[in-house]
C-alpha cells in the first residue's frame, strides 16, 4: 500500500491542544483498520490524511475557543431521522425552507474554525469549501447524482462527529470492519458534547429559533443526544429499506471507488445492512425516552405524494409556527424542479450481493412495523 498512515502524523503539532483524550481510541482503531484492509491510490491517500487532519484541527480550534468563552444552552434543535438514503434530504431540505430554522451551511461544518469575523473572510471560507467540492465531484462523478453539496446551503452534520473520530463517513471511504463493529458499541456521550460545542461557536453569529439538523447516524443515539439537547424534537421518516439499503450501498461504492485500488463490493453490501439494521434497532427501542410530543413519524411513500400538507402536519404536531410565507416557498422549491421527486441516481442490491429477502430478513420487525 506503501507508506502508511499513522497516528502520530495525524496528531503532529496538535498533541495536548485537542481537550479530553476521547479521540484517542477511535483513531487508533481506525487507523489501523485502514492499513489493514485498504490498498489507496494517490486520491484515497490525500483524501484521508486531508480528512483527519482537518477535523483534527477543527477540534483543536474548537477546543481552544470554549477554553477562553463561557457558553448558554444552544437553541432547541429539531433532528430529521431515518435510515440514509430515505427521504431525509428532501425533508430537510424543504423544512430549511422556514426562516425559523437555521441549520449549519457546508462551508461552516468543514471550515467554521477560526470564527470568520468579516463578510470577506466568509467569502474566502465559501471559495475554499467550493474548490474542495470541485475537486471531489471531478474525483467521484457520480457525486453530484446522489447527493447535492453546495458550500453556501444547509447541509447534515455527520461531519461534526468527525472531530471526534466516531462517524460512518469513514466507512463510506474505506473498507474498515473492525472500527465499524467499534462504532456499533463505544459511547457517543462525547460525540454529542462536541457536537453542542459547535453550535455554540456557530451562535456567537446569532442565536436562531431552533436549529434544524440531520444526520443518518443519528438515528441510533437518541439518548446522547438527549443529554445534551433535553428539548429537541424528531421528525422520522420512514422508507422501505429495500430501496434505501441499495442506495446507500451505491454512495459508499462510488465513494470508496475514487479512492481505493479494488473494493468488494459484496463486502459493501454485507456491511451495510448490519451497521444500518443496529442503528435503527437502536433507535427503535430508544424512543421510549421521548414523550409524544416530540416526535413525528412520516412515510416516505405518503410524503413524496403531498410533501407540504405532511409538513403543515407535521407543524402541528410539535407545535410549530406555518406561515404563508414558509408555504409559498416549499411549493415554489417543488414546482420549479420537478424531477425532484425522481431521482437521477440508480442502483440494484445484486450489485452488492443481495436481494429483497436478505433485506426483508435483517429488517424483519422494522418492516412489520411500518407495513411496507
Amino acid at each position: 500500500m506503501g507508506q502508511k498512515i499513522t497516528v502520530k502524523s495525524m496528531l503532529r503539532g496538535l498533541e495536548g491542544k485537542l481537550g479530553d483524550d476521547d479521540y484517542i481510541e477511535p483513531l487508533e482503531i481506525l487507523v489501523d483498520s485502514i492499513n489493514k484492509h485498504n490498498k489507496f491510490n494517490i486520491f484515497g491517500k490525500v483524501a484521508f490524511n486531508h480528512q483527519l487532519k482537518n477535523r483534527l484541527k477543527m477540534r483543536k480550534m474548537l477546543n481552544e475557543l470554549h477554553e477562553n468563552n463561557n457558553f448558554d444552552q444552544p437553541a432547541d434543535p429539531v433532528f430529521v431521522i431515518g435510515l440514509p438514503r430515505s427521504g431525509t434530504s428532501l425533508l430537510f431540505n424543504l423544512l430549511s425552507l422556514d426562516i425559523a430554522h437555521r441549520s449549519p451551511m457546508y462551508w461552516e461544518i468543514m471550515h467554521l474554525m477560526p470564527l470568520a469575523k468579516t463578510q470577506a473572510a466568509r467569502k474566502r471560507r465559501e471559495f475554499k469549501t467550493n474548490t474542495e467540492l470541485k475537486l471531489a465531484k471531478t474525483i467521484i462523478p457520480k457525486l453530484r447524482a446522489i447527493h447535492t453539496i453546495r458550500a453556501t446551503t444547509p447541509e447534515e452534520c455527520q461531519q461534526i462527529a468527525t472531530m471526534n473520530i466516531r462517524s460512518f463517513v469513514y466507512m463510506c471511504m474505506a473498507d474498515v470492519p473492525e472500527y465499524v463493529e467499534y462504532l456499533k458499541s463505544t459511547s457517543f456521550d462525547s460525540v454529542f458534547k462536541w457536537h453542542k460545542k459547535f453550535y455554540q461557536a456557530l451562535e456567537l453569529n446569532g442565536k436562531p429559533t431552533r436549529w434544524l439538523l440531520k444526520d443518518p447516524s443519528h438515528i441510533g443515539h437518541i439518548p446522547q443526544i438527549l443529554k445534551e439537547y433535553p428539548n429537541a424534537k424528531f421528525i422520522h421518516i420512514h422508507r422501505d429499506p429495500t430501496e434505501s439499503v441499495a442506495s446507500f450501498c451505491s454512495l459508499t461504492k462510488n465513494v470508496r471507488l475514487a479512492f481505493s485500488k479494488k473494493i468488494d463490493t459484496n463486502g459493501i453490501g454485507k456491511t451495510v445492512i448490519d451497521f444500518w439494521n443496529h442503528n435503527l434497532s437502536r433507535g427503535m427501542e430508544d424512543r421510549k425516552f421521548l414523550s409524544s410530543d416530540q416526535i413525528v413519524d412520516i412515510q416516505y411513500s405518503e410524503f413524496v405524494k403531498n410533501p407540504l400538507d405532511h409538513i403543515k402536519n407535521t407543524y402541528q404536531q410539535l407545535n410549530f409556527d406555518m406561515n404563508i410565507q414558509t408555504e409559498n416557498k416549499i411549493q415554489k422549491y417543488l414546482e420549479q424542479d420537478k424531477n425532484i421527486l425522481k431521482p437521477e441516481h440508480r442502483y440494484t442490491l445484486d450489485e452488492f450481493g443481495l436481494n429483497q429477502k436478505d433485506i426483508k430478513g435483517q429488517f424483519k420487525e422494522y418492516i412489520l412495523n411500518y407495513d411496507f
